[in-house]
């Protein structure tokens, strides 16, 4: 009897150090594959998250330190911030229709249309133009210029 548990125990031993080192090795792999993307790419693939309603996957395309600006409205400053700056104003997820895209080294320019669904259900229709600037593959900054659009 003691064998055999002394047996399993390895075994779950192992199992759990092998499903810890290809945990490891699947985040290494997104920080590779990061660093081979385009800033362009690393921006559309974390936002395609965002499309889905997935923020904590696009919160891991950020630096731990993001700052983003809103001009004339808000600064937000970390993820924590922007997670609950998600929470409150994408109620739904937003559907944005990207015009533009313009990649200058650390910085990727883009404009466009965002549709944000509101507390009483209903759609709130704006212009932008976003400003990121990437660090090592990740978002640093962004610099948002929001115009909301009247009907």
């Amino acid at each position: 009897m003691k064998k055999s548990l002394i047996i399993i125990s390895f075994l779950l031993l192992a199992f759990n150090v092998d499903a810890q080192a290809n945990k490891n090795h699947n985040n290494l792999k997104q920080q590779k594959n990061m660093k081979n993307m385009n800033n362009t790419t690393i921006l559309h693939t974390a936002n395609a998250f965002v499309l889905k309603g997935d923020y904590e996957s696009f919160l891991t395309y950020c630096t731990s330190d993001t700052k983003w600006v809103f001009v004339g409205e808000r600064i937000l400053h970390g993820k924590e911030e922007v997670r609950a700056y998600m929470k409150e104003f994408y109620i739904e997820p937003p559907v944005f229709d990207v015009e533009l895209t313009i990649e200058d080294g650390d910085f990727v320019t883009v404009s466009g249309n965002i549709r944000l669904k509101n507390k009483t259900g209903n759609y709130e229709h704006f212009n932008y133009c976003d400003i990121w600037r990437f660090e090592d593959g990740k978002i640093a900054e962004l610099k948002a210029f929001v115009i909301e659009r009247k009907p």
